[in-house]
C-alpha cells in the first residue's frame, strides 16, 4: 500500500515539472498579452495543436449559446455556459469599502458554485479559455468575473461573437483579444451606484412606509415619470371647443373640409350657439374652390433596428412587452434548431445602440430586393441611415438588429419557430431589407374655400409610389397624431370648381389630458432623456411591474398607491439624486468611463458626496409625518389609558403607539384603511362555524368567525386540488425560514408541495384543473399541468401580489 502511495506521488511530481517547462506564452493556442496573435487551431473544427493533448475551453453564458457554438467546433473544443453571472456583490451587506476608493467586495453567487466548479476543472484541463460572453458592458463584466476566479490569465483570451454563425465564429476565434477593462470598469461603476442607492434608500422606506420595499437608481427616476404623468392627469381641466366640417362631393366622389380660419385667425369656438351661428351663416354661401396646392412628400425608409426601436415596435405592432421582446430576440440570437442544419443564430447581437451595417450585408440586401422586386425599388447606391440627433453610441461597435442572411425569409423558417419567434423574426427581417429600399412617394393636395369670412380647407394625399411601403409599414399610437397614409384623396379639382355641399356639421370636443404612457412611448421617453441604456430598459419595466410600483392597465402605465407614496418618500428625501438630468448626466459619466475619459472611481465620489450629506439630513419621524396624514392625531387618545398617541418606526414600518409606553402597550397599524373581511364558503374544523377571509402581514388567510373563542385558522385554498391525493385542496404555505411554497392542505396525510403558484386552468393536454406558473429568463412566462406535466407558453405572467428585492 505504502509503495502504491509513493507511485502516485512520483506521478504527481513529474506532472508538475513537465508543466514547468513550458512557459506560460508558449502554449500555440494562447495570444500573448497585449497582443492578438493568430491561434494556429483558429479554424472551427480543428483540433488543437498535435502534441498538446487537451482541449481549448470556450465559455458562453447561455446553454442554447453553447450548443450552437458548439456544432461549429471541432473535437478539440468544450463549451461551458455560465448561466449569467457568476460573482456579485454579497446579498446581505454593502459590500462596497466607500473609504477605500469605493472597492467592491466580490463573492461567488451561491447559484452558481456548482457551474464555476465545473468550468474551473475544465479549465484546469484545457490549453486555453476563449471566454464568449456577450459582447456589451454585461458580457464583459461575467468575463472578468470569470477570467478572476480562473487565475492563469495568460491562457485566457477574449472572444466576441456578434452573431453566431459560422464564419462569425471563425472569425472570433481566429482573432482573439484581451478582455476590455475599461468596459468593465463602467459596468462596476454602475453596479457599486445602485448598490449604494438600493442599499442606503431603501431602509428608509422600510421605517416610513413598510418592510421588504426597495429602491433604484434607474428604476426610481423612470417611476417618477409615470407618477408625475399620473398628477398632470388628475390636475388636467378638461376646455371644450368646437370644430366645423363641410361634408363636400364633386363628380360623385366625396371628401370633407375644415373651418380653417374666422375672421382670418384661427378659429376659437368655445360653446354651441357660437357654433350653430357659424353653420347657419356657411349654409348661405357657396362653396367655390379659391386655390389648389399640390405637392410631393418622400417619406425615406427607415433604417435597421436598434434595441429601443425594436422594443418600440415590437410592442406598438405585436403587442409584446419589452421583457417579451428581448426574451424573443435572445432566442433568436443564440441559435434555433433549424432541423437536420442544427442550431442556427437569426439575428445579429440584440443589445445595440447603432443604426450600421456591415458592407457584405448591404449587398445582400440589395442583391434580394435587385431579384425579387422591380428595379424601381432598388436605390441607385445604399441607402446611408444617420445616427439621430443626441442619440448614445455606447453599443456602436456593434451592428444594428439583422437577419444573419438575408436569405432566410421568415416562411422559410417559419416551421421551426413558434407564433411569437417568427413574428418577431419576420419584423426585423422585413425591416432591415426595407432599409435598402427606395423611398414611399405621396402626392399631397391642399383646397381652399375662401368664403369671406370663413375660410375652409381639405387635405388629402395618395400614394403615387409605394416603395418600401411594399414589405414594411410602421406602426402609430394614437398620440403621435395622423400619418400621410391616413388623409383621404380628395377629388381632382382646380380653381373656380363648385362643389356640393352635402352638410356641415359641428362637433364638440374636449381638450384631452395627455396619455398614460404605454410600452412603446415610456421606452422612447426614456431614450430621449438619456435614462437608463436600451439594453437596460425591458429590466427596469419588469422591476417596477414586479416591485408593485406601476401596473400596465389596457397596456398603460398607472403608478401603484405603493409606487405614489414610495416615489413621495424618495423625492423628499434625495430630490436631486432622483432628478432626471441628474440620472442623464451620470449615464454620460459611465460612458466616460467605458471610452477611457474619465476614472470609475471619480464618477462615484462624484455621485457620494452630495448622496451622503442628503442621506445625513433625512429625519424619519418628519418624514412620516410628511408622507401620512397625521393631522388628526393631535385630537386622538389612547382608548386604554387615554394618554396621548404618537408614531413609531418599527420592523414592519410606522405604526401609531401609545405615548405612556411601556407602562401602557397599546398600538395600531398606521394605515386606517384596512381591508374589511370577506365571506368564504369554508367552514371552521375545528368548531363547524363559518370562515371569512382576513388580511394579515402576509397576505390573506381563513379564520373562524368565533374568533377569539375559537382561534382556528388556515390558508385560502387556490380552487385547486391536490393532484397527488385528488383529495386535499392545495394552498399557499410558508417554510420554516419565511419562504413561501404550496402545498397541500391534507399535510401530513399528503406531503405534496411546489414552489411554483398553481391557478385553476384546466390543461389543454389532460383537462386536470391545475397548472403552476413560472417565469424565467430562459423560457419567460409559462404554465406546466400539476398532473400530466404538459407545458404552454404565456405573453407575460403579472404577479399576483408585490415582489419583494
Amino acid at each position: 500500500m505504502a509503495a502504491k502511495k509513493a507511485d502516485v506521488k512520483d506521478v504527481k511530481l513529474v506532472k508538475v515539472r513537465k508543466r514547468r517547462k513550458v512557459p506560460a506564452t508558449a502554449d500555440p493556442g494562447a495570444a500573448p498579452r497585449g497582443g492578438r496573435k493568430v491561434p494556429d487551431a483558429a479554424e472551427p473544427g480543428a483540433a488543437e495543436p498535435r502534441g498538446s493533448g487537451k482541449r481549448a475551453l470556450v465559455i458562453v453564458e447561455s446553454p442554447t449559446k453553447a450548443k450552437t457554438i458548439g456544432k461549429y467546433l471541432g473535437s478539440g473544443y468544450t463549451v461551458k455556459a455560465t448561466v449569467g453571472h457568476v460573482r456579485d456583490l454579497p446579498q446581505r451587506k454593502l459590500g462596497v469599502d466607500v473609504d477605500n476608493g469605493f472597492t467592491p467586495e466580490y463573492v461567488p453567487i451561491k447559484e452558481k458554485a456548482k457551474t464555476l466548479a465545473e468550468i474551473k476543472k475544465a479549465a484546469k484541463a484545457s490549453s486555453r479559455v476563449l471566454i464568449a460572453t456577450d459582447p456589451d458592458r454585461e458580457g464583459e463584466a461575467i468575463a472578468w468575473h470569470v477570467a478572476e476566479s480562473l487565475g492563469n490569465g495568460s491562457k485566457v483570451s477574449r472572444v466576441l461573437f456578434h452573431e453566431i454563425t459560422k464564419d462569425a465564429v471563425t472569425q472570433a476565434l481566429a482573432n482573439p483579444l484581451d478582455i476590455d477593462q475599461k468596459k468593465v470598469d463602467a459596468q462596476q461603476a454602475r453596479r457599486v451606484l445602485d448598490r449604494l442607492v438600493g442599499y442606503k434608500t431603501s431602509p428608509l422606506l422600510w421605517k416610513s412606509i413598510k418592510t421588504g420595499l426597495s429602491a433604484g437608481r434607474v428604476q426610481t427616476v423612470a417611476l417618477r415619470l409615470i407618477c408625475e404623468r399620473e398628477e398632470e392627469i388628475r390636475k388636467f381641466v378638461p376646455q371644450e371647443y368646437w370644430t366645423i366640417e363641410a361634408d363636400l362631393e364633386k363628380d360623385g366622389q366625396g371628401f370633407q373640409a375644415r373651418l380653417h380660419k374666422l375672421d382670418g385667425h384661427k378659429p376659437e369656438i368655445k360653446d354651441e350657439a357660437s357654433a350653430r351661428s357659424i353653420v347657419a351663416d356657411v349654409l348661405k354661401l357657396p362653396f367655390k374652390v379659391t386655390s389648389v396646392e399640390k405637392g410631393e412628400r418622400r417619406r425615406p425608409a427607415p433604417p435597421p433596428f436598434r434595441t429601443s426601436t425594436l422594443q418600440q415596435e415590437a410592442a406598438k405592432q405585436l403587442g409584446y412587452s419589452a421583457a417579451v421582446t428581448m426574451r424573443l430576440a435572445q432566442q433568436l440570437y443564440e441559435g434555433i434548431e433549424m432541423g437536420a442544419e442544427g442550431p442556427v443564430g437569426l439575428i445579429t447581437y440584440m443589445r445595440t445602440d447603432s443604426i450600421r451595417v456591415a458592407d457584405s450585408a448591404v449587398a445582400q440586401a440589395r442583391d434580394f430586393i435587385a431579384r425579387e422586386f422591380d428595379k424601381g425599388y432598388l436605390p441607385a447606391t445604399p441607402n446611408v441611415h444617420k445616427t439621430g440627433k443626441g442619440q448614445s453610441k455606447v453599443q456602436d461597435a456593434h451592428e444594428a438588429i439583422r437577419p444573419t442572411d438575408v436569405l432566410r425569409r421568415p416562411d422559410d423558417v417559419k416551421q421551426h419557430l413558434d407564433a411569437k419567434q417568427f413574428k418577431l423574426y419576420q419584423l426585423i427581417w422585413r425591416r432591415f431589407v426595407a432599409s435598402q429600399m427606395n423611398p414611399a412617394v405621396f402626392e399631397t393636395t391642399k383646397v381652399d374655400f375662401d368664403l369671406g369670412r370663413f375660410m375652409f380647407r381639405a387635405t388629402g394625399s395618395r400614394v403615387l409610389f409605394d416603395g418600401y411601403h411594399k414589405l414594411y409599414h410602421e406602426a402609430h399610437e394614437p398620440e403621435e397624431g395622423k400619418t400621410l397614409e391616413d388623409l383621404p384623396p380628395i377629388p381632382p379639382l382646380a380653381e373656380g370648381d363648385v362643389v356640393t355641399v352635402k352638410q356641415i356639421t359641428p362637433n364638440q370636443h374636449f381638450t384631452e389630458p395627455p396619455p398614460r404612457f404605454s410600452e412603446a412611448s415610456l421606452v422612447k421617453e426614456l431614450e430621449r432623456l438619456g435614462i437608463g441604456r436600451p439594453s437596460t430598459y425591458a429590466a427596469i419595466i419588469s422591476t417596477l411591474k414586479n416591485r408593485w410600483y406601476a401596473t400596465a392597465k389596457d397596456r398603460r402605465f398607472q403608478p401603484t398607491p405603493q409606487g405614489e407614496i414610495v416615489w413621495q418618500v424618495l423625492k423628499r428625501c434625495f430630490p436631486d439624486v432622483f432628478e432626471v438630468g441628474f440620472t442623464a448626466q451620470m449615464e454620460t459619466e459611465l460612458d466616460k468611463v467605458e471610452e477611457g475619459d474619465l476614472a470609475w472611481q471619480r464618477v462615484l465620489e462624484d455621485f457620494w458626496g452630495p448622496f451622503s450629506q442628503a442621506l445625513a439630513a433625512v429625519d424619519i419621524d418628519r418624514l412620516i409625518h410628511d408622507v401620512h396624514d397625521l393631522s388628526g392625531l393631535p385630537k386622538e387618545k389612547c382608548p386604554n389609558c387615554g394618554g396621548p398617541l404618537i408614531v413609531k418606526s418599527g420592523r414592519f414600518g410606522p405604526y401609531i403607539a401609545c405615548a405612556k409606553y411601556p407602562e401602557c402597550r397599546f398600538s395600531r397599524p398606521l394605515a386606517k384603511n384596512k381591508v374589511p373581511d370577506r365571506p368564504s364558503d369554508q367552514k371552521c374544523q375545528e368548531c363547524g362555524a363559518p370562515m371569512v377571509i382576513k388580511t394579515g402581514r402576509y397576505g390573506e388567510f381563513l379564520a373562524c368567525t368565533r374568533y377569539p373563542k375559537c382561534k382556528h385558522t388556515r390558508p385560502v385554498p387556490l380552487g385547486v386540488k391536490c393532484p397527488k391525493c385528488g383529495v386535499g385542496d392545495l394552498a399557499e404555505r410558508r417554510t420554516r425560514k419565511g419562504r413561501n411554497f404550496f402545498g397541500c392542505l391534507r399535510y401530513p396525510d399528503c406531503d405534496y408541495s411546489t414552489w411554483n403558484r398553481p391557478v385553476p386552468v384546466a390543461c389543454p393536454s389532460c383537462g386536470f384543473l391545475g397548472m403552476e406558473e413560472k417565469q424565467t429568463k430562459a423560457a419567460g412566462a409559462t404554465r406546466k399541468c400539476l398532473k400530466c406535466g404538459h407545458e404552454i407558453t404565456l405573453e407575460e405572467v403579472t404577479p399576483a401580489e408585490p415582489v419583494a428585492t
